[in-house]
């Protein structure tokens, strides 16, 4: 029997079951349930796709320099020894002195050398002597051979006269030449003592400035094969030079000509140019290096510069202007995959390697003139021709690049 509480529950439809008509909601669910896999697969797949740094080909001034270390000299370095053996009676030349070409440095105590030019000089005067007394014998002897001849023809003086007085001639005449020996003797002999007395004057060959001085009164001076240095002068120290010493590797970019700018510990904030005047071609050899010496020519018109100072020098070998550039790393940059298999391919030896050969299409792309460059969102492996390179930058000569491209230097894990 149906009562009015019924009659208003029907009414209202609060007699219906709450999980009647469910399945109604299924179409709902697989709509949603379809979005959030869409929504959960897209974004796994924006995680997992490799990021990327790229850099943006471009053009530029690329300027190629060779690095070198070396000291700087004079141009040309004079040092002084004594030729004779004795000791040093004075010294008049100190260190830093600016001394002229012939001026006196030191003195060797001369005494024993005048005394020797004395002895000569008597004996020159005595062969002198001699040669005067030997020209008035010949001369008499001359005269007396003449009027015996002149007897012996008109039959007055016997023939053996006549034979004496020309023997007496002839030994006349030798004995002048003797005497004119010992003169030229005597004369060359003195002219010896009087080089060595003027060597005891131990001067300077050169203008120049006095670097060096190891030499003090009273000290003996031994003349020997190994002559001790005794002053050290340099010459000019306005125009000096810097010699450096260049690798093997990179002598054959340098000529006669390059700019070149170096610096010296003793100033830091200061660059002096310079430029390379000779280029050795014998090589030395150090801790298993080869390199070749270079000469470079500068200018020291403010003294700044000291001889013996280390200097670094940078060599430009060359200079290019609006060129295609990209970083170096761009051209070392393979992505990891490629190179996981390179590495893979590379462990193949053996059996292994027989029945499963490297790949020569993948090597083949492994060039060192190949670069990768972002297109449309992907990677792309492009060939390219390089040119020169700073160690930072290398020039793109030929290949698919243009200026604006995007080279890729890296890749985030």
């Amino acid at each position: 029997m149906t009562t009015k509480q019924d009659e208003i529950e029907q009414r209202l439809g609060l007699d219906r079951s709450p999980h009647r008509h469910w399945w109604l909601l299924l179409p709902v669910l697989a709509v949603l349930g379809a979005a959030a896999l869409w929504w959960w697969m897209a974004g796994e797949a924006e995680r997992s796709a490799p990021r990327y740094t790229t850099v943006a080909a471009a053009k530029g001034d690329l300027t190629v320099a060779v690095t070198a270390t070396g000291t700087v000299e004079p141009t040309n370095l004079v040092t002084i020894s004594s030729e004779l053996s004795g000791t040093v009676e004075s010294v008049s030349a100190d260190f830093n002195d600016v001394v002229s070409a012939g001026q006196e440095l030191a003195r060797l105590d001369t005494a024993k050398l005048q005394a020797q030019v004395a002895v000569q000089q008597a004996s020159l005067r005595a062969a002198e002597a001699r040669v005067i007394s030997a020209e008035a014998s010949l001369a008499e002897t001359m005269e007396a051979y003449e009027t015996t001849r002149e007897l012996d023809r008109r039959g007055v003086a016997s023939h053996t006269a006549l034979i004496n007085a020309k023997a007496a001639f002839d030994r006349a005449r030798a004995s002048l030449q003797v005497a004119n020996a010992d003169r030229q003797l005597a004369e060359a002999t003195l002219k010896l003592t009087q080089a060595d007395l003027e060597k005891a004057c131990i001067c300077s060959p050169i203008n120049g400035v006095v670097l060096d001085r190891q030499v003090d009164p009273g000290q003996i001076v031994a003349s020997s094969l190994n002559a001790p240095t005794l002053f050290t002068v340099a010459e000019d120290l306005t125009k000096m030079e810097l010699q450096v010493y260049v690798d093997e590797a990179d002598i054959g970019k340098l000529r006669r000509g390059n700019r070149s700018t170096f610096t010296v510990d003793a100033y830091d904030d200061r660059v002096f140019p310079a430029e390379i005047e000779t280029i050795r071609y014998a090589s030395e050899t150090v801790d298993g290096v080869v390199s070749y010496l270079a000469t470079l020519t500068l200018e020291n018109a403010d003294m700044a510069l000291r001889p013996g100072m280390t200097a670094t020098a940078e060599i430009v070998v060359a200079e290019l202007r609006d060129v295609l550039l990209v970083p170096n790393a761009a051209l070392r940059f393979a992505p990891p995959q490629l190179a996981d298999t390179q590495d893979e391919d590379d462990d193949r030896s053996g059996l292994l390697g027989m029945i499963m050969p490297h790949r020569p299409q993948e090597a083949a792309k492994r060039s060192l003139n190949t670069l990768w460059v972002l297109r449309d969102g992907m990677a792309t492996e492009t060939a390219v021709e390089t040119g020169e390179s700073d160690g930072s930058v290398t020039q793109i000569t030929g290949g698919d690049l243009a200026a604006g491209d995007m080279v890729i230097t890296d890749q985030d894990e």
